[in-house]
């Protein structure tokens, strides 16, 4: 027998139960004739659409060229970049896990100047934005990789990663308390005079919102939320890590339920845009999290599976927008209600 349908009249949408993937057939379809508006805004910054691939899942762009037509993305976000080149973590680098991954990839990359001379000039030839994953051990690194990358042309804007161990601090992350955010936020901003500071920020706080406002004090114009989230897997019989690190970071479908909740707090904290960032496969996923009031998405451990995840899921949007007579992905957000009644 056919499973029944729950009508929502604000979507209008008729919604299969999630028994085990949600099905969303969206009433009644307009004509292709009808303008859908599927751009977003983050800050000044204009996207055709609310999906990026997420830093460290998609290397510098170049890479999946070959795959993905880029100028149909929202935007991406480079792999972290650092002062000087580094090396990264000893292999193996992933492993899997139920309904996710974990990787320790050890943010290798060819340092900011080699990105600025061997792969941002290849870059400025798709229009799309192009954002800069930018990290450092210490507050100088972060104002240096920015500074260096300000005299370069070809960039969206900027994203810090303070999820990055301070070590004039004795490793305390950057993101682990306000004080902390706000001192390496508030040197970026300084740096950053002429593009948007997005700041991706930490799951492993007490409130998040506490956080988030004082990115947001500090200068963001944007919060990515959330890196992944330390965990570990090993093997009983020899005693070691499944990875070449003896821990790594946990991604994909098993996170998002609790990043969906951290989007919600970052939200309701601060009044700057979120980009919501967790276990996103469908545009049911994509979908939650603009309800939950995030203005954008990036795709993360999705493109290793499906390298066309993030085109995928641009395309499938603005066919869903089309098909429930929403013109404008701003009519989809913040429709969380939190009081069941």
């Amino acid at each position: 027998m056919q499973k029944p349908y729950h009508f929502n009249r604000k979507a209008r949408t008729r919604i299969r139960p999630r028994y085990s993937t949600l099905r969303v057939i969206l009433l009644p379809e307009v004509s292709s004739a009808v303008a859908v508006d599927p751009s977003v805004k983050i800050g000044a910054l204009r996207l055709r659409n609310p999906i990026l691939a997420a830093s460290g899942t998609f290397g510098y762009g170049l890479e999946f060229a070959h795959l993905v037509d880029l100028d149909r993305l929202g935007g991406f976000v480079t792999k972290g970049l650092s002062r000087e080149p580094i090396e990264g973590a000893p292999a193996p680098r992933l492993y899997p896990t139920p309904s996710g991954m974990l990787n320790a990839v050890g943010l290798q990359n060819v340092g900011v100047r080699a990105f600025v001379t061997e792969k941002l000039p290849v870059l400025r030839k798709f229009d799309t934005a192009v954002i800069a994953n930018v990290f450092g051990y210490a507050i100088e690194d972060y104002v240096e990789v920015i500074r260096i990358l300000e005299d370069a042309e070809g960039l969206a804007g900027y994203e810090l990663n303070i999820s990055c161990p301070n070590v004039k601090k004795g490793g305390l992350q950057f993101g682990s308390g306000p004080t902390c955010v706000a001192e390496v936020v508030g040197a970026a901003r300084k740096a950053a005079a002429k593009r948007p500071l997005w700041v991706k920020l930490s799951p492993l706080v007490t409130d998040i919102g506490l956080i988030a406002r004082a990115a947001e004090e500090a200068g963001a114009d944007a919060l990515t939320v959330a890196n992944t989230y330390p965990a570990m897997a090993i093997d009983f019989r020899s005693g070691k890590s499944r990875l070449g690190n003896p821990t790594g970071g946990l991604s994909g479908p098993a996170i998002k339920p609790i990043t969906l909740k951290l989007v919600w707090e970052a939200r309701k904290a601060a009044k700057i845009p979120v980009i919501g960032l967790g276990g996103i496969e469908t545009v049911e996923d994509v979908l939650e999290y603009l309800a939950v009031g995030a203005s954008a998405v990036q795709v993360g451990t999705a493109s290793f599976t499906d390298p066309r995840a993030s085109q995928r899921l641009a395309g499938t949007l603005t066919k869903v927008l089309l098909r429930a007579k929403v013109f404008t992905v701003n009519e989809l957000r913040d429709r969380f209600i939190a009081e069941n009644g």
